[in-house]
């Protein structure tokens, strides 16, 4: 399966924030889309970073509570890592494992097309599954 295949099954919305956005604003944002990580961008339109739930906890710890007036910028991951839509979702598991990340942006033609995040791929392979159950009990009740 592809990347667009799951982006076809579960939409294109992408929360997104500025780097200049307050982590304070930033966790309001996670908890009103119910996501765990959103992604950065920059005023003119490119990914800038990601910022995750784990960026903030592991922020804090280190600098206390005075994190939560600045700016995204200073906790997002800068590095980010991407897919396309053509890649399969076996490519992303391989990248996402190696990597250690759970949200990866989807990029086509340098534009963010969508996100995908481990949920999304466990959820894909757990429906692959269970479909091949099924095919399986099928052809063993015919047998």
């Amino acid at each position: 399966m592809r990347i667009a295949d799951l982006l076809r099954k579960k939409g294109s919305a992408v929360a997104t924030v500025t780097p200049e956005t307050t982590v304070t604003a930033l966790l309001a944002g996670l908890a009103e889309n119910n996501v765990g990580a959103m992604v950065v961008v920059s005023p003119e339109g490119s990914i800038a970073g990601i910022v995750s739930e784990r960026d903030v906890v592991r922020r804090l710890n280190e600098h206390g509570p005075g994190l939560l007036d600045g700016p995204v910028s200073e906790i997002m991951t800068k590095l980010v890592a991407s897919c396309s839509p053509d890649d399969s979702v076996d490519q992303l598991s391989v990248l996402m494992t190696q990597r250690r990340i759970r949200h990866v942006p989807v990029l086509a033609d340098g534009r963010l097309a969508g996100i995908i995040s481990i949920g999304d791929v466990v959820k894909n392979r757990m429906e692959e599954l269970e479909k091949s159950q099924e095919q399986l009990e099928a052809y063993i009740s015919q047998g």
